[in-house]
């Protein structure tokens, strides 16, 4: 949970700091409001939602969002089970609302499923608690995996406060059937958080990741040791599978497996505040808010929208700017929105929270190019809070990162409402009317501004050598593994995706329907990393799809010949 220390960041106090803190002070009982708002079945724009549905927003035309998704419940609720642990016991009676309404959508059947067919990745519904039947980008596989992460928080304390019979009793189903849809299918393709991508998905991935974790310990401490070596395992493995979404050329964190973009993405962003583990420091291999992957990362992710929105124009190249989803965004015409702005502004003070713990801050030669954003003569090493580099390089961060809540602040209406987007012309409010996660995200940035830091068990942990995609259940396979990355020379038109089948089961079994998506991510190169048998004569080809119309490539086709063991890869070009 976010936790306030009893001694706030020790950082000089500016013009800009005073300005961003009568901001908070007002938006901050606004965004609280906002959220609470939006919860049935007392919300003021609740719209009729059940009790403990959260509505994305109570827009219903142009957009739709009148409906409850199980990421962005998991997201709100997380927030409230912090305010809950934290001590605000007046809203645990929501929380109870929030455990029975999951517990039911657990439970109805949807165009994915049902509750053991698959339907647990099934992404959002009606709020009356039916199904919703529509065409929709499914499954979505990050929803377990947070709506567990919540109810674990809330279930520990609870356990820790003597009430063990309603935590495993009724708590306890519900979790493990996250975590085991988690551990049996976190090797499938998913759609991504933004419901566009159907491949892997970095977010997705280290929120799977950190609720196996998470489930590991609790199932621990409420004796439920069964599980316990699978959840491990499967953690392991996907910590592995992690480290894949590293793009050491373009110095960034792929967002996406697929998706023909360039991978530069608020996903990862999120990733970073959302598994934040102040005791891991700033451990690379989770991507913690201060590791030198996720600074560099953030630095390439900001800077892709300095030039493409009107309103960031004359801007300084090391100033803060207003960022949206992805810069190859054309939803809505592609705009900032409130929540991505918001979440740079948080990975940014988280970091300052960790740099404050530790009492030092690294610069390598991976996170050099954010640092010198703000001290142009900076060089890797290690500079301890009694510096003056220290000084000068968390001073001038804490108002890079302020000025992100002031690019929100300029386009917050005088009424603090936030919708999903602003727009890149004049910072006008756009999209749906206020977006619940608008509002968390509001409260999870100023939380992490005043030193809230959250710990979950990041610290310490390393990935295997050696990936498997081995999962229990259905979709995964077990044993050794031989990792092959697919590599293809092809030229597309935007909106045309290259994709990969071939003879086995791990390629899809020649299937163009089920076949892997490349990442464009060193565009013309497409690429994918897959898992194959050991000693197999594999024969491929790659295939176009473009608007639902498959193209293949000419005869005859690919083949290779797995090794025994180590790595393999192909380099080819379309035919």
């Amino acid at each position: 949970m976010r936790l306030l220390p009893f001694v706030s960041l020790a950082l000089a106090t500016t013009a800009l700091a005073a300005s961003v803190d009568d901001y908070v002070a007002t938006e901050g009982p606004i965004a609280e409001a906002g959220l609470l708002a939006n919860i049935g079945p007392d919300g003021s724009k609740s719209s009729g939602a059940l009790a403990g549905i959260v509505i994305a927003s109570p827009s219903t035309t142009s957009p739709d969002y009148l409906y409850t998704w199980t990421r962005d419940s998991s997201l709100v609720f997380k927030v409230v089970v912090d305010q809950v642990v934290a001590g605000n016991t007046s809203l645990q009676g929501l929380v109870d609302d929030f455990v029975t309404a999951e517990a039911t959508l657990q439970q109805v059947s949807n165009p994915s499923g049902t509750v053991s067919t698959g339907g647990l990745g099934e992404p959002k519904f009606n709020i009356d608690e039916t199904a919703f039947t529509g065409a929709w980008g499914r499954p979505q596989r990050d929803g377990p995996a947070l709506r567990s992460t919540a109810i674990i928080e809330y279930a520990t304390w609870l356990y820790n406060s003597g009430n063990t019979t309603y935590v495993s009793n009724t708590l306890w189903p519900i979790i493990k059937l996250d975590l085991d849809y988690v551990a049996s299918n976190w090797n499938q393709t998913t759609y991504d958080l933004w419901e566009e991508v159907s491949s892997s998905s970095f977010f997705t991935t280290a929120v799977q990741h950190r609720a196996l974790r998470q489930g590991a310990t609790f199932a621990t401490l409420i004796g439920q040791t069964s599980v316990v070596s699978n959840y491990q395992t499967q953690a392991a493995n996907l910590l592995c599978f992690l480290q894949s979404y590293w793009n050491p050329t373009g110095a960034y964190i792929t967002a996406n497996t697929g998706g023909g973009r360039s991978g530069k993405d608020a996903n990862t962003i999120l990733t970073s505040i959302h598994t934040f583990d102040v005791d891991a420091g700033c451990d690379d291999v989770t991507f913690q808010p201060c590791s030198d992957k996720a600074l560099s990362n953030l630095k390439v992710y900001v800077d892709s929208f300095r030039s493409i929105y009107t309103i960031n124009s004359g801007i300084s190249s090391t100033s803060a700017v207003a960022t949206g989803r992805y810069p190859e965004d054309s939803y809505y015409n592609g705009n900032p929105w409130y929540l991505t702005t918001l979440a740079v502004a948080e990975q940014l003070y988280d970091a300052l929270s960790t740099w404050t713990a530790l009492g030092s801050l690294n610069v390598t030669s991976t996170s050099l190019a954010f640092f010198q954003q703000f001290d142009s003569s900076v060089t890797a090493g290690t500079y301890a809070s009694s510096s003056t580099t220290y000084s000068t390089l968390t001073a001038a961060i804490k108002d890079f990162a302020d000025g992100f809540v002031t690019i929100v602040a300029d386009y917050t209406p005088s009424t603090g409402e936030l919708s999903e987007q602003y727009s890149k012309a004049d910072g006008s409010q756009l999209s749906a009317v206020d977006l619940t996660w608008s509002y968390a995200s509001a409260v999870t940035a100023f939380a992490a501004r005043s030193g809230a830091t959250e710990t979950w068990g990041a610290a310490g942990l390393t990935a295997p050598s050696t990936c498997s995609t081995g999962g229990s259940g259905s979709g995964g396979s077990s044993g050794d593994t031989i990792a092959v990355t697919f590599t293809v020379d092809a030229t597309t038109t935007y909106g045309e995706n290259i994709y990969l089948t071939g003879s086995v089961s791990e390629l899809s079994n020649w299937s163009t329907t089920s076949a892997l998506l490349l990442s464009a991510a060193n565009y013309p190169e497409w690429s994918i990393t897959v898992n194959l048998p050991p000693s197999t004569a594999i024969q491929y080809k790659y295939i176009r799809i473009f608007n639902g119309a498959v193209t293949w490539e000419s005869d005859p086709n690919l083949s290779i010949t797995t090794p025994s063991s180590g790595t393999y890869s192909t380099s080819d070009t379309w035919r």
